[in-house]
């Protein structure tokens, strides 16, 4: 039977703070890399996120917390990657202690800025991760619910089984019940769009759409989804599982999505520098909108939505003008 080994947690946001409040409950230390000294100064003293989640209450005994990222990758076997895409590249920038012999778990739902690259690949290519060393965590799964313990369903996707189910063991608690795939890359790219999606749910929102279109436009979102992820990694996969649409759903309709805030503030005329400097976290979806735009140059899948999103966000099209086009283009 596979052994995950020592755990060690990359990220200091809400999701990185819900995985470490489930992975605590298992009976080992966890190693836990924050860039913000003044954020593990706080949580050795009070045991809670200051910034994020406060309300979950840690053990700090059982928590090596540091800055040192070197620190984390060095005494850890197995280590989750929960911080934004964006800054993953930075997170890095200092790391000596090398990856490959690492089994390595994204829960990231983005894509590296610049490189154009899911987190699996990009560690593939840049940190030397093999393949079936990597594994992916995904949805549909609010942090804020696993915070207040509502029961919770998260997908875990390996190419190997004994380590998706390794993974999935360590994960599955009272509140939380795991879902084990194969399809590492459906899964990210699906991750990755379904925050495309939820913007432009959002957008929708702030210009006054109401449901009888919301369900128009996530029926039309599901059927882009299956067709980019069908181009691109063309294997047996059932578009309706949780990892798809219920990752879509949820993102799409739940107070707790950012990326729906992201694009409900848009949709009622307010810029893009102006949320980015009001909201606390990073929406993925902002970024991954562009990086999908310039990928789907290569495949051509037909993508309206996204598309139309990219429009809005890049180039600073006017989202009433964008969103009325995109209407004659659904069905």
């Amino acid at each position: 039977m596979f052994e995950l080994g020592r755990i060690g947690i990359i990220g200091g946001g809400s999701w990185a703070t819900a995985i470490a409040k489930i992975v605590e409950e298992t009976p080992q230390p966890l190693n836990w890399y924050m860039h913000d000294q003044n954020t593990i100064e706080h949580m050795k003293k009070m045991g809670n996120n200051p910034m994020y989640l406060s309300s979950v209450e840690f053990d700090t005994k059982n928590l090596n917390l540091t800055s040192d990222v070197n620190e984390v990758v060095a005494n850890s076997d197995t280590i989750l990657f929960v911080i934004p895409s964006a800054y993953l590249k930075s997170a890095l920038q200092d790391l000596k202690v090398p990856l490959a012999n690492k089994t390595v778990v994204s829960a990231i739902k983005g894509i590296v800025p610049d490189e154009n690259l899911l987190v699996g690949d990009y560690l593939h290519k840049f940190h030397k991760v093999p393949y079936n060393n990597i594994g992916i965590i995904t949805g549909p799964c609010h942090a804020e619910e696993i915070a207040l313990e509502r029961l919770s369903y998260i997908t875990v996707a390996f190419t190997e089984e004994e380590k998706a189910v390794a993974v999935s063991n360590m994960l599955k608690n009272r509140y939380v019940r795991t879902i084990i795939s194969d399809d590492i890359l459906g899964t990210e790219y699906a991750a990755v769009l379904k925050n495309i999606y939820a913007l432009a749910a959002g957008v929708c929102l702030g210009l006054g759409y109401g449901d009888n279109f919301m369900a128009v436009l996530i029926s039309n979102a599901i059927r882009e989804m299956k067709r980019f992820t069908d181009n691109v990694y063309p294997i047996n996969r059932d578009i309706k599982d949780s990892a798809y649409l219920g990752d879509l759903l949820v993102t799409a309709y739940s107070q707790f999505s950012r990326n729906r805030y992201f694009g409900t503030m848009i949709g009622k005329g307010y810029s893009v520098q102006h949320i980015k400097e009001e909201m606390n976290m990073v929406a993925e979806g902002y970024f991954a909108s562009k990086c999908i735009y310039e990928i789907n140059k290569k495949h051509n899948v037909d993508m309206p939505i996204a598309e139309c999103i990219y429009h809005i966000l890049y180039e600073e099209k006017s989202p009433r003008s964008m969103i009325k086009a995109l209407t004659e283009k659904l069905s």
